[in-house]
């Protein structure tokens, strides 16, 4: 399996590498257009790794299909193979529906993100830039998280019950709490950031980071624009080392993913425990985040209910998680692939109420 895990990883640094260094070298504004394609992309890309999960788990690559998953109900022996707990029809049914939950609970965060970029006055040519190390962070935090809660559940395994409540109580937290805009300023961690590095209070390219004194601090903004130089650059020592604006949205972008994480983590362990299914459903959903927000972000104000869909979505899966002993003997072999369906079907219908309720706003208009 260490290697199986390894040449996943050298595949999304391979893609990774291509998409800053070779697609998006330069910085520009990426249009709508550009962002669906690119959206389309990580779609088909995500779901085509589907077919790579039926046949490694059908024919158990590497040890595929042979890690212990509590969502399977009955293991089966497989002779010179051993304790099989997932075929290839049922890890792809698992994988394809922990990749729609975790890229449906994505398109919550960019809600939050698109607040944060208006908040910090991002420019759009640089977004690109913050959403690319954001996401690459929040890789490295996924992984970790997983790792770990992969770990507690084959110890503990009563944990998949607390997650399962968790999640049921963090549905009806969305349903009944409205998100306010918080000042991002008062976050503690941005506090600490202050604390340690000064801040300029302009943006300077692309950087995150200048030296006083340096060309680099005197950058504009935005190209062919004129840039006083920040009053914190003239107080500070030529040379010290300051953080611009760009980085305070960078770690809020992560601070925000972290929190996501505690939700989006605990629910794709109700699909499966199988920690390659999870890791790799996690991936490939955050991987489109980028290109998803650039296609969503004119057009947040239009799915008003799919927060409520995400948060039935959030219930179902918590119920499932609770009770699939219980599902497997009333629905059968195939109560995952019910799940499937039922997920889709909740998410369809947040996204056609949120499109005619703005339909029938526009003609009141």
């Amino acid at each position: 399996m260490f290697w199986m895990y390894a040449a996943f990883i050298v595949l999304v640094l391979v893609l990774l590498a291509l998409d800053l260094g070779v697609f998006h070298r330069t910085a520009h504004v990426v249009s709508v257009k550009e962002a669906l394609g690119w959206s389309a992309f990580w779609i088909s890309l995500g779901l085509l790794f589907a077919g790579f999960i039926y046949a490694g788990y059908e024919n158990h690559w590497m040890g595929l299909g042979l890690t212990p998953d509590q969502m399977t109900i009955e293991p089966r022996e497989v002779a010179g193979v051993g304790t099989v707990y997932n075929d290839g029809s049922e890890a792809m049914i698992k994988y394809v529906t922990g990749y729609l939950v975790e890229k449906s609970l994505a398109v919550d965060n960019i809600f939050v993100i698109a607040m944060l970029f208006g908040f910090f006055a991002v420019p759009q040519i640089y977004q690109h830039r913050v959403l690319f190390w954001g996401i690459l962070g929040a890789l490295l935090m996924r992984g970790a998280m997983i790792a770990l809660g992969a770990q507690l559940l084959q110890r503990f395994t009563w944990i998949i019950y607390l997650f399962g409540g968790f999640l049921i109580l963090t549905g009806i937290k969305m349903l009944l709490l409205k998100s306010d805009e918080t000042d991002p300023n008062r976050n503690i961690v941005v506090r600490m950031v202050r604390k340690i590095w000064p801040v300029t209070e302009k943006f300077h390219g692309e950087h995150f980071f200048v030296r006083a004194g340096s060309d680099a601090s005197h950058e504009a903004a935005t190209p062919g624009a004129a840039l006083e130089t920040d009053r914190v650059v003239d107080a500070a020592k030529p040379g010290a080392l300051l953080a611009t604006p760009l980085l305070l949205a960078l770690i809020m972008v992560e601070v925000t993913d972290l929190v996501f994480a505690v939700d989006s983590i605990p629910a794709i362990f109700a699909i499966t425990t199988d920690p390659f299914l999870v890791f790799t459903s996690n991936v490939f959903a955050i991987l489109g985040l980028r290109s998803l927000y650039f296609a969503l972000a004119s057009m947040i104000d239009e799915f008003r209910y799919l927060k409520v869909a995400l948060a039935v979505v959030l219930m179902v899966v918590g119920v499932k998680m609770l009770t699939h002993s219980w599902l497997k003997a009333v629905l059968g072999h195939h109560f995952n692939l019910y799940l499937l369906g039922l997920v889709l079907a909740i998410l369809f219908a947040g996204v056609v109420a949120s499109l005619v309720h703005s339909r029938l706003d526009r003609r009141r208009a």
